[in-house]
């Protein structure tokens, strides 16, 4: 298994970025048969599926527009799941949080897109 470090890099940012925004992780890496979501979190009564996305300087494409429509459909099947065992009553939502990395992993820019789909 091929590790990708500046994806590990990202979560990690990006975790420590919502839990610094007063959002509580739920889980992270949660997989099923028809997906898996990078991060979990829950802030007051919504729970937020975020999608991770990290690229390096100069990338040509933005990192979000990587969470094409199919990779959306994986995501909300998965979170689908989620919700039927732990959500209860709270409301959900779907993010993705872009960083930018620099060759040392140092993070440039963060760029939280709420409700991106």
């Amino acid at each position: 298994m091929v590790i990708n470090k500046s994806g590990v890099w990202g979560e990690l940012y990006a975790a420590r970025y919502l839990r610094d925004n007063s959002y509580t992780i739920i889980t992270g890496n949660y997989r099923r048969r028809m997906g898996e979501i990078d991060i979990i979190a829950q802030k007051e009564n919504t729970i937020c599926f975020v999608e991770v996305k990290t690229r390096g300087m100069g990338a040509i494409a933005s990192p979000s527009e990587a969470v094409d429509i199919s990779k959306q459909s994986k995501i909300r099947a998965t979170a689908g799941l989620f919700m039927n065992k732990f959500g209860g009553e709270n409301e959900m939502r779907f993010d993705v949080i872009e960083l930018i990395l620099d060759e040392n992993f140092n993070k440039l820019s963060l760029n939280h897109i709420m409700d991106a789909f």
